[in-house]
């Protein structure tokens, strides 16, 4: 029977029916794999809870590590489960452009294995900003220090969010109950290890993150449909323009230029490695100066293949999608409340609609495939306006569906950006993959969260218990306010994740929040290195106006996130250095 006559059709949308009301019927090796990662991320914190009473190896896991384990601890830090779920959805609506967001941070790498490393891990300083108050003062440490518990707080919600997705799709559970199920395994699991858990779980957890993208990226190649190959599916999506990966407009209201991602996410970078306890705490817990840089290093030169891979994962699916009739709407929960609405009957007739669309750009598809291949320019020419007639099609009896799920509840979420992957994931992956795959996800949410959850815990208790509160306090009394601390910060995040659903893509929402304040603490960083008379109270100042000033950008103008934190960076140093009245020096030792 083929997929795309009419019983085909209507198996098709019997089956997305029957998953959405009875939950993802996973095999019993796709459930062990899932049930068995979370589980032994769990137990393996627990366990890591042995032997660790004093700060140092709680907070910095004995400041032992080689530069092989910095990497990927930087890495899965960074690589959250937002990374492996919201990513190749981005690709899928947006095509590889977001690729150029790093571009700078191979050059930040070099800049900070030069400056921050060998300054922070000389000085053996538990957080980054010990080293503020070092060299300017305690007001100026702790506002450092505020904005980011703020901002790390608020994007540790979001890291906890993207896998409670993956439950909600399992389970067919409500959002808000996943939510906190993730974030109280996240906060058990943290709580318990501290950084050794941490950094040692992400070593592993890294390699297994990397192989199961390749798996999947495999699978999804030898699911497209006989006789399309791989460069048959990268000219589909050539020509929506979605492999246009280099931006060369100087467009301050564009999210993705080439000049964004060099200048803006340089700065970005900078701020979030060379500032952010989250990342210097990764790197804190090397064992000298020469493997702390050798981390970095290798990070800069790891990244960006890493994220084109799965960026390409998600170009994957979308011409998966070209031949295979998707979904009108990819969030199964807001599918799943439009069937049993009011409205149910309306949405059913734009359910199948899409779909017959969707069989005819399939058709359309194959056509533009063969044309190509004849290399006839008449045949190209109207296989390609025949693509695009049905492609509107498509898109129109979409645009229908999302306009009735707007209208049934003025709370639903009709960006469905973040469940793209999964949904092809879970339903068009074959058994034992499937599992593979939701691991991965967990196991990057499981180490970045826990990394966050770390740093604001080390934090809290560095640079405002000890330092404002209890200066003599114990070790004993350090270990455990910091165990309070990350069950603070975990509720805190779980608080801001369950209302994290109408955030859009993941993966911008979360480089959006750190961009509010990233520059600012970044500016304030790059006046401790490098005015030498700037003053504590100027710096201050600077910091404040400069914070408003990118918040008012964000509120009140079109310009794009990335140039926040060139803009918040450069404003604290013109600032602080017009306020002492002082000359350019160059990095000042303390």
């Amino acid at each position: 029977m083929s997929l795309f006559d009419r019983r085909g059709l209507s198996a098709l949308l019997d089956r997305h029916v029957l998953r959405l009301r009875e939950g993802l019927p996973l095999s019993g090796i796709d459930w062990f794999l899932l049930i068995a990662s979370l589980a032994g991320i769990v137990v393996y914190g627990v366990w890591q809870r042995n032997g660790r009473r004093d700060a140092d190896s709680y907070l910095l896991a004995g400041r032992e590590l080689r530069w092989a384990s910095v990497t990927l601890s930087i890495m899965a830090t960074q690589a959250s489960a937002i990374t492996f779920l919201s990513t190749p959805g981005q690709a899928y609506v947006d095509g590889i452009r977001f690729v150029q967001f790093y571009f700078g941070l191979p050059f930040a790498m070099i800049i900070l294995s030069m400056t921050a490393a060998p300054h922070y891990l000389q000085q053996r300083v538990y957080t980054a900003y010990e080293f503020l108050e070092k060299r300017l003062d305690l007001k100026t440490r702790s506002l450092a220090a505020f904005l980011f518990l703020l901002q790390r707080g608020l994007s540790a919600g979001l890291t906890i969010f993207a896998p409670s997705l993956i439950l909600t799709v399992v389970l067919g559970w409500d959002i808000h109950i996943t939510t906190a199920l993730m974030g109280g395994l996240v906060i058990l699991y943290t709580t318990a290890g501290g950084a050794r858990a941490v950094s040692r779980t992400q070593n592993q957890q890294m390699l297994i993150i990397i192989a199961g993208m390749l798996v999947a990226a495999w699978v999804i190649v030898r699911s497209f449909p006989d006789g399309v190959s791989v460069g048959d599916a990268m000219r589909l999506a050539a020509r929506t323009g979605r492999l246009d990966a280099i931006d060369l407009s100087f467009d301050p209201s564009s999210r993705y230029t080439l000049w964004s991602g060099l200048i803006g996410g340089l700065f970005l970078a900078l701020s979030y490695f060379g500032t952010d306890q989250s990342q210097v705490q990764r790197y804190l817990t090397a064992r000298s100066v020469t493997q702390s840089r050798l981390g970095l290093l290798a990070n800069g030169i790891v990244k960006v293949p890493m994220q084109f891979l799965i960026l390409l994962v998600g170009i994957l699916v979308f011409a998966f999608y070209q031949f295979t009739p998707p979904p009108v709407f990819f969030n199964p929960v807001e599918v799943s409340r439009m069937r049993s609405s009011g409205e149910a009957e309306k949405f059913a007739n734009a359910e199948e609609r899409h779909a017959g669309a969707a069989e005819a750009r399939a058709r359309a598809a194959r056509v533009y495939v063969e044309a190509r291949r004849s290399q006839s320019s008449a045949a190209i020419a109207a296989a390609e306006t025949a693509l695009q007639h049905e492609e509107s099609a498509v898109r129109a009896v979409r645009g229908e569906a999302i306009s009735l799920i707007r209208g049934n509840s003025s709370s639903s979420d009709t960006n469905d950006t973040n469940y793209i992957f999964l949904s092809f994931v879970v339903n068009h992956l074959p058994v034992g993959v499937i599992g593979i795959v939701l691991a991965v996800v967990f196991a990057a949410a499981m180490s970045s969260s826990s990394a966050e959850l770390n740093a604001l815990s080390s934090t809290t208790v560095v640079d405002i218990y000890r330092r404002l509160m209890r200066p003599d306090a114990t070790e004993a009394q350090l270990v455990r306010v910091a165990r309070w601390a990350t069950v603070f910060w975990g509720l805190f995040a779980v608080g801001f994740a369950e209302n994290a659903t109408r955030l859009g893509s993941l993966v911008e929402a979360v480089n959006v929040l750190g961009s509010l304040f990233y520059g600012t603490i970044l500016g304030i960083f790059a006046v401790a290195f490098f005015l030498r008379r700037a003053t504590g109270t100027g710096t201050f100042a600077a910091a404040i106006v400069a914070e408003v000033v990118v918040l008012c950008c964000y509120f009140f103008t079109t310009i794009s996130f990335l140039w926040y934190n060139a803009l918040g960076c450069i404003l604290v140093l013109v600032l602080a250095f017009a306020s002492s009245g002082r000359r350019l020096a160059g990095p000042h030792s303390v």
